[in-house]
């Protein structure tokens, strides 16, 4: 079986834009006119892959440091210029109204620590969000950490890493650009002098201070991850490794993901062992701190479900999906790794558990009902005491707040909603706003309604959908459509200054529930992983469908919008089925499944995907991989891909080779066929947060500048 990009090099004599710039127009929406694409040098790699024979015309655009791929991306930069040069006047009021809706006062949810409340707070004429404490709810706020001073572009961030129980110690992390990689540091609070400790940069997971101890847990040099102990005072490269004995990394295998944290009252190091993104079994491991010379020792080992441990002093409850794909709570002991001996204080139930807190005594579970939140109050015992009451659809988090402590705070949100973080006073049950994004938008006059459609299989999916009141449905309105549809993630109703722009002029906006997340618990999960991957798609497929019977739009009115593995989901849905949209958004996608355990952190995903390397999954990997599915004589949406040199999580090489293959492709066909195929590449972007304000407006103005030009919005 043969597979790949070779009809690129038929076609074209293995080069691409070849031709002059007046044979080869190609024609955007609004009197948009590009010429060719960059010349791409077309240097065909055959390999075998579970298999099939795979062509890869593009296999040198995977170096990203080479001097032909800097050039490559150069030229792309430039050739996207020229199509928003041409829409200048909507991308100036695209950044105009964006920059409002973004320049407000921004805050997190406050960490307490003996009666001390830390978070970070971004200004609204500033790029990024310093760190702040206020001795409680009322003291005055005094800035710790100050971001703005940090780098000349505004492009570096902090974020609060850990804070000692006594309030006095705060460790932050520091991270430029969208990389994940970040640096850690301590500061004295009562002094703000910093201290000399510092870990380099690394991709941290998990970062815990007790006492003159810190306890972190990175990915080392090898690729596997380990947990580390840090005297203060004492050289990072003196750190001692801790997980040793019968849990060595040496019998830890590449999927295998530590992470660490210590307890609220200093009692236990907790280390977890997550094998694959997402986690097929999930190890707890205790040490006892109090105990000079203990060894970690297991909570729960050898189970291939999910495990996560909440603590009130030295209580232990577990939530888990073992042997309950909705999920349950257990109360824990140690002694019985198999947790057979543990009584059920939480069953499951018909909804799937989102979220599990403990705060002031109290246990806070949070559930998805037909994907909206519902916050349920237990006793730990497991005695129902109440409900956390949101405002209306949205996303509503558990209460967070330390176990011994009646200060908690949950946050809400909605598409037309913006976030706002209420304090919950344990002891009475009263939620106040402790702080409200004050984003100019009225929301009274939008609307978020849930409906149901069927899918390709008679699976009955949900989906939301959020416009102006009133708004008549003739199918003349654009719709923006964004989805992911794996990972166990659920995509619930949150604000975005994209949206709510797209619906201020008159566009609906559409969030459909695929398989693949965990709305519906880990069976919905299951029914898009690994050979169910394409019901995914075809659950999105068929809200397109349904939006455009129901005349929400029409195909050329929808654009879709995607990242990550919604990126992926946008290649599949320019290969699988280019007449159902408009305009594609593109970002930091998978698109290469051949090939993207290689790279990065890709070999993590195989929990999710499998791998082409493996014969028994290559048949249907290859089957929906974009990448190899790009096909002459198909009349393609307007498209653009969206990645960056920071993205260190997904290789922007996926987007690189990408763009560079449909380009061509599109090049071949009739003038009147050729749709835009533009490359976003900006060597600061990266799948993390971290970048400016200022950047993050620039880049969402090109987003929605182009999915609105593309569907003919005016």
């Amino acid at each position: 079986m043969q597979l790949g990009s070779a009809l690129v090099a038929i076609m074209l004599g293995g080069y691409v834009g070849t031709m002059s710039a007046q044979t080869v127009a190609i024609h955007g929406d609004n009197g948009v006119v590009l010429g060719p694409p960059p010349a791409v040098t077309v240097k065909p790699v055959t390999e075998d892959v579970g298999g099939h024979k795979i062509t890869d015309n593009y296999r040198w655009l995977e170096d990203q440091k080479a001097a032909d791929t800097r050039a490559y991306i150069q030229a792309q930069q430039q050739y996207a210029d020229t199509y928003f040069a041409q829409i200048k006047p909507l991308r100036e009021r695209l950044v105009t109204r964006l920059t409002e809706m973004q320049r407000v006062d921004s805050v997190t949810p406050p960490t307490e620590r003996h009666g001390r409340l830390f978070y970070t707070k971004r200004l609204a004429a500033e790029n990024q969000a310093s760190i702040y404490f206020r001795d409680g709810l009322e003291g005055p706020e005094i800035k710790l950490i100050d971001a703005g001073t940090l780098s000349a572009d505004g492009n570096a961030s902090v974020s609060i890493s850990d804070v000692s129980s006594d309030g006095k110690l705060l460790v932050y992390g520091e991270r430029r650009g969208g990389a994940d990689e970040e640096s850690i540091h301590l500061l004295d609070v009562d002094t703000k002098q910093t201290l000399s400790d510092m870990l380099p940069l690394a991709r941290y997971m998990g970062v815990s201070l007790n006492g003159k101890t810190l306890y972190y847990s990175k990915i080392v040099t090898s690729g596997s991850s380990a947990v580390f102990s840090h005297a203060l005072g004492t050289p990072a490269d003196k750190d001692v490794e801790v997980l040793a004995g019968s849990y060595n990394r040496e019998q830890l295998g590449p999927l295998d993901l530590v992470g660490c944290h210590v307890s609220e009252n200093g009692h236990w190091l907790i280390v977890t062992i997550a094998h694959g993104v997402p986690s097929t079994r999930e190890d707890i491991l205790l040490e006892d701190l109090r105990k000079p010379g203990a060894k970690l020792e297991p909570l729960v080992f050898g189970i291939d479900s999910r495990f996560q441990l909440h603590l009130d002093g030295d209580r232990m409850l577990v939530s888990t999906d073992f042997g309950a794909p909705n999920g349950k709570v257990l109360r824990a002991s140690l002694g019985d790794p198999t947790t057979k001996s543990w009584p059920v204080v939480i069953p499951e139930g018909k909804s799937p558990i989102d979220e599990v807190s403990i705060a002031g005594g109290k246990l806070f579970i949070g559930r998805l009902v037909d994907v909206k939140s519902e916050t349920t109050i237990y006793s730990l015992d497991g005695k129902k005491l109440g409900a956390i009451a949101y405002p209306t659809i949205g996303t509503g988090t558990v209460v967070r707040g330390r176990a011994d402590s009646k200060i908690g705070f949950y946050n809400f949100s909605s598409f037309t909603v913006p976030p706002t973080i209420y304090h919950y006073d344990i002891a009475t049950g009263k939620s106040t706003v402790w702080n409200r994004e004050q984003v100019p938008f009225d929301s009274d006059k939008y609307e978020v309604k849930q409906v149901f459609y069927t899918s390709k299989d008679g699976t009955r999916v949900p989906m939301f959908i959020a416009g102006r009141k009133g708004l008549v449905r003739d199918g003349s309105a654009p719709v923006m459509m964004t989805g992911y549809g794996g990972f166990l993630v659920s995509e619930t109703p949150s604000f975005n200054a994209k949206y709510a722009w797209w619906m201020e002029q008159g566009g609906f906006f559409a969030l459909p529930n695929m398989r693949g997340g965990g709305e519906y618990g880990e069976t919905w999960h299951k029914a898009g992983m690994f050979e169910h991957k394409q019901n995914v798609f075809d659950d999105w497929y068929a809200a397109a469908e349904y939006l455009i019977a129901n005349n929400y739009t029409t195909s050329k009115g929808l654009a879709i919008t995607g990242r990550s593995n919604g990126g992926l989901l946008m290649g599949a849905s320019m290969t699988q089925r280019p007449d159902l949209f408009g305009a594609i958004f593109c970002g930091y996608p998978l698109l290469d499944m051949s090939r993207f355990q290689r790279f990065l952190v890709g070999r993590w995903w195989t929990t999710e995907y499998g791998s082409a390397e493996n014969s028994q999954q290559s048949d249907y990997i290859l089957k929906y991989s974009p990448y190899q599915n790009v096909r002459p004589g198909v009349k393609y949406p307007a498209i653009m891909f969206f990645t960056g040199d920071s993205d260190t999580r997904v290789a922007p090489l996926h987007a690189r080779k990408m763009a560079a293959l449909m380009q061509a492709t599109v090049m071949a066909e009739p003038e009147a066929d050729r749709r835009p195929v533009l490359l976003h590449y900006d060597v600061k972007n990266g799948h993390s947060a971290g970048i400016s304000v200022d950047q993050l407006v620039s880049d969402m103005a090109d987003e929605v500048g182009f999915l609105w030009n593309e569907t003919g919005g005016k």
